[in-house]
């Protein structure tokens, strides 16, 4: 039988820290999602998974992909996205 989906997924490690680790109940997961994946794409993911707990976190948190710290939601994930919500102190 030949598989007419051909919708290619990537793992992708998520690393969760401080509030967004209490949202996710975890500090790491992996997720599959599909080939040449955005950030917009994985937030949508974890906003599905997780509710209004990751929303409040994902709404005012960065994303580290490789070694760029960013929030363009359009940006290509790699093989592994940090989650990093504001942190107090200096």
């Amino acid at each position: 039988m030949v598989d007419t989906n051909n919708s290619a997924t990537t793992r992708i490690s998520v690393r969760y820290f401080a509030a967004a680790a209490d949202a996710a109940g975890r500090g790491l997961e992996t997720l599959d999602m599909p080939t040449g994946a955005d950030l917009g794409q994985v937030k949508s993911a974890l906003l599905a998974k997780y509710g209004t707990s990751m929303e409040r976190v994902l709404s005012v948190a960065a994303f580290l992909v490789g070694s760029e710290l960013t929030r363009d939601l359009t940006a290509p994930v790699g093989a592994r996205v940090d989650v990093l919500p504001p942190f107090a102190g200096g």
